[in-house]
């Protein structure tokens, strides 16, 4: 199985930008569609953007759609968040997973320690 790691969050005022970073360990990553998902205090995890194996195809929830950008280098086993005119909203933590194959918007795979993203007024 996939190994992942977040990094890149921070404390950012609204307006902000950051860019989310995955490391993925594991010979297979360039085959697998990968997710972002985020969870806020008190609130369940949601899916915020996925991207297909190639990079060709992605997706958004609607929150973050023209906002967000997902993007991966499969060369070096990475997928990348960034993320645009940032909203207190957007405060959570943000995780990466691998996107399940018949619909990305669904977790496939054991979570990382995700990275916080804090936004404030």
């Amino acid at each position: 199985q996939l190994q992942l790691v977040e990094s890149g969050g921070g404390l950012v005022q609204a307006g902000g930008s950051l860019r989310l970073s995955c490391a993925a360990s594991g010979r297979t990553f360039s085959t697998y569609a990968m997710s972002w998902f985020r969870q806020a205090p008190g609130k369940e995890r949601e899916f915020v953007a996925a991207i297909n194996w190639s990079g060709g195809n992605t997706y958004y929830a609607d929150s973050v759609k023209g906002r967000f950008t997902i993007s991966r280098d499969n060369a070096k086993n990475t997928v990348y968040l960034q993320m645009n005119s940032l909203k207190p909203e957007d405060t959570a933590v943000y995780y990466c997973n691998v996107g399940y194959y018949s619909d990305y918007s669904r977790p496939s795979g054991s979570w990382g320690p995700g990275t916080q993203v804090t936004v404030s007024s």
